[in-house]
């Protein structure tokens, strides 16, 4: 039974933090009350800004002693309710812990704060002719805590891989009240079970993050970029699982379809010619050290995109053109947020069903009467599907909507894939789990979570 934050528990919270650092104002916490999710709001009783692992870790402690539900937070960018402080209690929010620690350049490591904004890494690393891959689309707002305890990923997944490949150890404060490191500073792991593996997409239901380990790689010296266009969805999804076919893998391969396009240069006003049989956009990035070897990839590619009928394809030969291009994709999601009412799916097949999941996906708007603008990283086959209220009344807004998202789902596990690439299970998602894990499955996930959190005070009501 979880517990309310009482006068004499206040009193122990400001033992363990300052005072200062311990938020009531009733606007902070309307602030804090919701993410990115859309139409969710729950506030949190008290907020905690602690600025160490030691702050972390006593509060911590003082929650499990006194069953208080905690929610961890960090920059609001999530999609899946993971933040929000469904039942009250104590909000530990991890901005003030944001200090890049290290750079090490011999190891080709960082060592990082919670707190640190993904981009602020991004560009300390690019500095040192060094690469941090994983670039959501809220990059520039979004944390690296957050990143780790959702899985994220981003466009360029598709080559480098997801976060998970590049977290090598964590320190964590658990339920608890104890802090731990997961594992090793090393680039193999074969030593008991890999906590660090486990943590990471946990959603902060397992513990929270203090400092991570992350790797980093060399940075490329050259990149192109394409813009192809298609008539229908479906040829520029067959054309994704060619070109890899053909051997070639580039840095980012990003799917759109026209609404998108159009809202965004509604919404954006970016400059670009959107003729009337462009119907959807592949976004395809190769980089390398290489510019001669890359300029035959794009050749190579361009005979893959003839072949599954391209209508045409733009080499962006400048700074200027590679920036407006890339705006046209990442200015998507709040482009489809500013203009109406939405939900937004996160769904995640093997690349070569694209097709068939994007053709599926409209026939059951047309079944359920909601239109859907997609768009995504179309290399890793994670299609992003933005549902629009449009003409849709209240009632099945509300209603019948649900049972259309079940057969999004259902349809996303009959091809092989599952219901979240990167975006998490949180709280909008986890009505959903039971269509893609067995009963013996959600318990053993529900085992482990007892044993790092035996009152489940920690994010409680997510995932499952």
């Amino acid at each position: 039974m979880l517990n309310k934050i009482t006068p004499d528990i206040l009193q122990l919270f400001k033992q363990a933090i300052n005072e200062d650092r311990l938020v009531s104002d009733p606007a902070v916490l309307a602030d804090y009350a919701h993410d990115e999710t859309e139409d969710l709001h729950y506030s949190p009783d008290l907020i905690a800004l602690p600025e160490t692992a030691e702050e972390v870790a006593a509060l911590l402690k003082i929650c499990h002693e006194h069953s208080i539900p905690v929610t961890p937070r960090g920059a609001g960018t999530g999609l899946s309710g993971g933040s929000l402080a469904i039942y009250g209690g104590l909000m530990i929010a991890m901005q003030r812990m944001n200090k890049i620690i290290a750079i090490d350049e011999r190891n080709l490591q960082a060592t990082v704060e919670p707190g640190v904004v993904t981009e602020e890494l991004i560009n300390l690393a690019a500095t040192k002719d060094l690469l941090y891959p994983v670039d959501p689309a809220s990059k520039g707002s979004c944390f690296i805590g957050g990143n780790i305890s959702h899985g994220s990923g981003g466009p360029r997944v598709v080559k480098y891989g997801t976060i998970r490949e590049y977290v090598l150890n964590l320190q964590v404060a658990l339920p608890t009240g104890e802090l731990i490191w997961t594992g090793a500073n090393t680039l193999k792991y074969a030593s008991g079970y890999n906590l660090t593996q486990l943590f990471i997409g946990s959603e902060g239901t397992l513990g929270i993050i203090c400092k991570a380990v992350l790797k980093l790689i060399p940075k490329p010296k050259q990149d192109l970029l394409l813009f192809a266009s298609f008539a229908s969805n479906e040829e520029a999804c067959e054309a994704v699982g060619a070109i890899f076919r053909k051997g070639i893998i580039p840095s980012a391969v990003e799917f759109m379809e026209r609404k998108g396009v159009e809202w965004v240069i509604s919404y954006d006003q970016v400059q670009f010619n959107l003729l009337p049989e462009m119907e959807a956009f592949l976004l395809i990035e190769l980089d390398g050290n290489n510019l001669d070897e890359l300029m035959l990839q794009c050749e190579e590619v361009n005979q893959v995109l003839e072949e599954k009928n391209c209508l045409d394809v733009l080499l962006a030969d400048t700074a200027n053109q590679k920036e407006t291009l890339w705006r046209l994709r990442r200015t998507m999601p709040v482009s489809v947020k500013a203009n109406s009412i939405y939900k937004e799916e996160d769904t995640v097949v093997p690349r070569a069903t694209l097709p068939t999941l994007i053709r599926g996906i409209k026939a059951i708007g047309t079944r359920y009467g909601f239109e859907s603008i997609c768009y995504g990283h179309a290399g890793d086959g994670n299609l992003h599907v933005n549902i629009i209220k449009g003409e849709m009344t209240e009632h099945d807004w509300h209603h019948k909507l649900k049972e259309g998202i079940k057969e999004i789902f259902d349809l996303t596990i009959e091809l092989g894939g599952t219901i979240s690439g990167e975006h998490g299970i949180g709280l909008v998602q986890k009505e959903y789990m039971p269509l893609k894990y067995s009963a013996l499955h959600l318990d053993l996930m529900r085992g482990i979570k007892k044993v790092f959190d035996p009152k489940g005070i920690l994010n409680p009501g997510k995932i499952f």
